[in-house]
């Protein structure tokens, strides 16, 4: 549906450094977030993605000055998430140099800020993080970056982000994440089969061949990834030219 395919590096960030967990737990170092960045842009990442990671438990908004230093480093599309809760913030990210901004906790709280930002700013400018595990027979959607179950069920939240205006689903496995043992791309591939929007699979990436797995049976538009590039497991030139050697198009 979308030609190019994508590879963005993921930033979580806490006490303005970048860390990185395994399910979203035990977070260790991984580096400064100006200097990350910066090495990202010049690898020839597709899109970096900032992800104030306590913002919403904090109940605060994502930190401007480390979007601002961020945000001067590269020269490649740059989403940003963490406590955006109304139109205000996100004209505030926009201005120190988001291009994208991406929410979870206050829309799964508040459904219609999806359609009120996507009439502020455009559908292209938002994306809809959505976090979720097995829980049984079903995925349960978490917010406030893993530590609240919600009542929502992925497939038909996805659905109705959708609907609303949402411009692009990131999709992240709870199951999934940290733990080097491939994208959960079944569940990925359901989700992309139901939703005409792009959809960026998160959470498991270990080699390249796990790249490939999403981005074909899991239908994947866009890979994130974090600790496999913070930690020098996967380098994105390495991973571009293995990607165009199995076929995949890439930017």
């Amino acid at each position: 549906m979308f030609l190019a395919k994508r590879i963005i590096p993921c930033l979580d960030v806490k006490a303005g450094r970048t860390v990185k967990g395994v399910n979203f737990e035990n977070l260790r170092d991984a580096g400064d977030i100006v200097e990350l960045a910066g090495r990202y842009s010049d690898e020839g990442a597709d899109e970096l993605v900032f992800l104030d990671i306590t913002a919403s438990s904090d109940h605060r908004g994502t930190r401007l000055e480390w979007v601002e230093r961020v945000a001067r480093q590269v020269r490649i599309p740059f989403t940003v998430g963490g406590g955006i809760s109304s139109e205000r913030d996100v004209e505030a990210l926009l201005k120190k140099g988001a291009d994208k901004v991406s929410v979870n906790s206050s829309v799964l709280k508040d459904p219609g800020l999806i359609d009120r930002l996507a009439a502020a700013f455009g559908k292209q400018c938002i994306v809809v993080a959505v976090d979720a595990c097995r829980d049984g027979e079903k995925w349960r959607v978490y917010s406030h970056g893993g530590r609240v179950a919600t009542d929502r069920e992925l497939f038909s939240w996805v659905k109705e982000a959708e609907g609303r205006g949402a411009g692009e689903i990131l999709f992240t496995s709870m199951d999934h994440d940290g733990t080097h043992q491939g994208f959960a791309c079944e569940v990925t591939g359901r989700v992309a089969d139901l939703v005409n929007i792009p959809v960026i699979a998160s959470g498991g990436a270990g080699c390249p061949e796990d790249f490939h797995e999403a981005l074909t049976r899991g239908k994947a538009d866009a890979v994130l990834a974090a600790g496999v590039f913070h930690f020098g497991q996967v380098r994105i030139p390495e991973l571009k030219c293995f990607l165009k050697e199995k076929g995949i198009v890439v930017r």
